[in-house]
């Protein structure tokens, strides 16, 4: 099996390399806005949209001009790549995977990207690596790039400047270990498991939320673009990736321990973008608990549960483990032991007690438990359907019931 895999370390540039980054960063993100308003002129204009290759072109024509010479300062490699990931915003807009491209604001995220192996030299000896127009950039070997380099990229976060590295190798698809574990996500507890274990919730914005109002307040209290508003804005950006890292590095440990000791995990499928919509309502229908809605929000929001399924999803797939997303609708309404159905079940957020049976347990393992069900109730399915077991990776289920084939 091929794995693709990234390996992201952290820059340690001289000031020419911090200036020319910051340059080529600028350029990525004026070709990329540049190209999204031509595709918008001409799709007021009644005209077809242009492909990648015709992009390049129109790209070609913006270095030679007099008022963009500028262009010609960043190699074209990474211009080119911009145009592309336009290219693909467009096709996952038209896909129904995202919403229609936006024009890019400096200092989120800006980044650009080499995509040419022949031009990369990678120096593991000396912690080293070399870019076109760069040189050679040192960086913080923290472990061993594993597989041929494929492509880098150049990134900024909180002031900082990053590499990422994706490599391809070859490797043996290993028998995957342990049993099978339903999941359900929450906020009181970050992941409950089918077997009583559960993970606690590391919330990462509400730890540092104080210090971070501080730091925006101030932010807003300084003159645009002065000197002290460039330090307060560096401050905030320090706190905002502060949040990020903590809990990053909280999901991919709760990720890698859960791969490693299970040859099945079914999870909810949780909308997390519905369930996280504003309660404020409008004028002639102003909503209620706006102010309890906003902090349950913020919760759901500080959890990370799609970039935990999103971690599950490829780990599980490396080491020959299946992830099988199931509904959530009624797994925590209905009783593990006779199987009724009913809101009346769940007493409070943390009590469940079956009205028809009497059964009574914690609500968050009881909605675990139905979820295991349900997610061998959708392999059953499948495999009597298709007669074969189900790839590696995520199955999304069109079944709108907790258990049973659709």
């Amino acid at each position: 099996m091929q794995r693709l895999q990234a390996f992201k370390y952290e820059l340690m540039p001289n000031g020419e390399q911090v200036r020319k980054m910051r340059q080529f960063a600028g350029m990525a993100r004026f070709v990329f806005n540049r190209g999204l308003a031509l595709q918008n002129a001409r799709f007021e204009a009644g005209e077809k949209k242009l492909g990648y290759a015709a992009l390049c072109k129109e790209l070609t024509g913006w270095r030679n001009s007099t008022e963009t010479l500028w262009l010609k300062g960043a190699p074209i490699h990474p211009l080119q790549q911009s145009l592309k990931d336009l290219e693909r915003a467009y096709a996952n807009f038209f896909a129904k995977r995202a919403d229609l491209p936006r024009f890019k604001k400096k200092g989120r995220r800006d980044s650009f990207r080499y995509p040419d192996p022949k031009q990369i030299k990678l120096d593991q000896g000396n912690r080293r690596l070399y870019l076109p127009k760069l040189g050679w950039l040192r960086f913080r070997k923290s472990r061993e790039v594993l597989g041929t380099v494929k492509n880098v990229t150049v990134s900024q976060s909180g002031g900082r400047w990053f590499v990422s590295i994706q490599t391809e190798r070859e490797v043996d698809v290993p028998s995957p270990k342990g049993g099978a574990v339903g999941i359900d996500m929450g906020v009181t507890r970050f992941a409950t498991l089918s077997d009583g274990a559960h993970l606690a919730p590391l919330n990462s914005f509400k730890t540092h939320q104080a210090a971070l109002r501080k730091a925006q307040r101030s932010l807003s209290r300084k003159t645009r673009f002065s000197n002290n508003w460039k330090k307060a804005k560096a401050r905030v950006q320090k706190l905002q990736a502060r949040i990020a890292n903590a809990r990053r590095d909280t999901l991919h440990k709760a990720s890698a321990t859960i791969s490693q000791s299970h040859a099945l995990v079914v999870l909810e499928d949780l909308q997390v973008g519905n369930m996280s919509r504003s309660a404020s309502g409008s004028v002639e229908q102003p909503g209620r608990n706006v102010r309890a809605k906003s902090g349950l929000n913020r919760s759901i929001l500080d959890q990370g549960w799609f970039e935990f399924r999103r971690q599950l999803d490829y780990k599980l797939a490396w080491r020959g483990a299946h992830l099988v997303v199931v509904p959530a609708q009624n797994t925590s309404r209905t009783c593990p032991e006779c199987g009724h159905v009913a809101a009346e079940n769940r007493r409070s957020q943390a009590r469940f007690a079956c009205v028809e049976c009497g059964f009574e347990a914690n609500a968050d393992h009881v909605g675990a438990i139905n979820v295991l069900r349900a997610g061998h109730a959708r392999l059953a399915c499948e495999v009597s359907g298709a007669a074969r077991p189900p790839a590696a990776g995520t199955h999304r289920s069109d079944s709108g019931a907790a258990v049973g084939c659709a």
